[in-house]
């Protein structure tokens, strides 16, 4: 990492908003939802589970949080979650991380280009970035809901293909995200303040960080 990228491409959630601060009150508001409609009968699944599938696509969060469910029932679980993260995103709910605006709006007046490529749904991933303020600082937001990626690896290099990027680094929280920078020839930082995923999960990254602003210190 020795010279400057000419463009940043970022994981949206445990990298630059708290998805638990979001996730975690929509999540309860689905299953509730399902419970009433009769569509899931027992316990809401515990929420280290869901937090433990962050940055997966939802087909495999589904098959890992209600392995025992049919598939009908995890597709109605895609519904009502985005449902209710919409909705409470509109009351106000969710947060990013501390110092991602500033930092953000830094690293933009450097002329370095700004993406987000997320495994997450096109309405969520436009809205969350919408509502925290950031839309006028990407050039681009992808998401593996929108471009009907199966991979991180096939969204990132999509991105890269589309607006002739050469020489970028892939930031994130999960082992998707540093296979995602490795497999498309990127430098790889790994945001190590999440907590959700497992010790090795950034295994490979070129660089970690403890806290978002400290990407400023590799840009020197």
């Amino acid at each position: 990492m020795t010279s400057l990228p000419e463009a940043l491409i970022f994981d949206l959630d445990g990298t630059l908003f708290q998805t638990e601060t979001l996730l975690l009150p929509a999540y309860h508001a689905a299953f509730e939802q399902m419970k009433r409609e009769g569509t899931y009968k027992g316990e809401t699944p515990p929420e280290e589970r869901i937090l433990g599938c962050l940055g997966m696509l939802l087909e495999q969060i589904w098959q890992r949080v209600m392995p025992e469910s049919p598939v009908e029932v995890h597709r109605r679980a895609d519904v009502l979650l985005l449902h209710y993260q919409m909705e409470m995103l509109g009351g106000g709910t969710g947060a990013l991380y501390e110092g991602v605006e500033e930092t953000l709006r830094t690293i933009k007046e450097r002329g370095i280009r700004l993406f987000v490529a997320s495994n997450g749904l096109e309405g969520y991933v436009k809205e969350v970035i919408a509502r925290s303020g950031l839309s006028d600082l990407f050039e681009g937001l992808y998401s593996a809901g929108e471009y009907e990626t199966r991979s991180k690896v096939d969204l990132v290099r999509l991105l890269l293909d589309k607006h002739g990027i050469r020489k970028a680094w892939m930031v994130g929280d999960r082992s998707s995200d540093v296979e995602a920078g490795k497999k498309n020839g990127l430098s790889v930082v790994g945001c190590d303040y999440a907590g959700f995923g497992e010790s090795d999960e950034l295994d490979g990254s070129d660089y970690r960080i403890q806290s978002f602003p400290e990407l400023l210190g590799l840009l020197e």
